[in-house]
């Protein structure tokens, strides 16, 4: 489902790999970071979101609100999953950020479906190589 406003990418043609115009160079596609908005968010600094992003890539754990979740402590689960939600949506990490609004919602209703855990940590799992490439581009 494509988020609103997001123009890194099509998303009803979803492919890896992306040919640059006239170059013949095979590049990597980002596909789950909108590398334009995040860096209108720190008004067009390049360096400042690369070391946002790398911050984040360094100290942001997923697994403690899934360990609250286990010892059915769902006020900890639901503010450690809004926290990411705020943090993915200031660095425009827009897939990550759709699955995490998924989980928080389902964590407030106290009925979580083991896919929405597993749908975020396959969008964090897939997040973490393009934010290595966003930040080499942008740091």
């Amino acid at each position: 489902m494509p988020w609103p406003g997001c123009r890194c990418h099509d998303w009803t043609n979803k492919k890896p790999f992306s040919i640059l115009r006239g170059r013949g160079i095979m590049m990597a596609k980002i596909v789950y970071i909108d590398q334009e908005d995040g860096k209108k968010r720190v008004m067009n600094n390049a360096k400042l979101y690369a070391k946002l992003l790398t911050k984040f890539k360094d100290e942001t754990q997923i697994e403690p609100i899934f360990a609250a979740l286990d010892a059915g402590n769902y006020e900890e689960a639901q503010g450690l999953a809004h926290t990411l939600k705020g943090v993915t949506a200031n660095l425009s990490i827009m897939e990550l950020h759709a699955k995490v609004v998924e989980l928080e919602a389902q964590i407030k209703a106290k009925s979580v479906s083991p896919g929405a855990i597993e749908a975020v940590r396959a969008a964090f799992a897939a997040t973490l190589p393009e934010l290595e490439k966003v930040i080499q581009e942008n740091g």
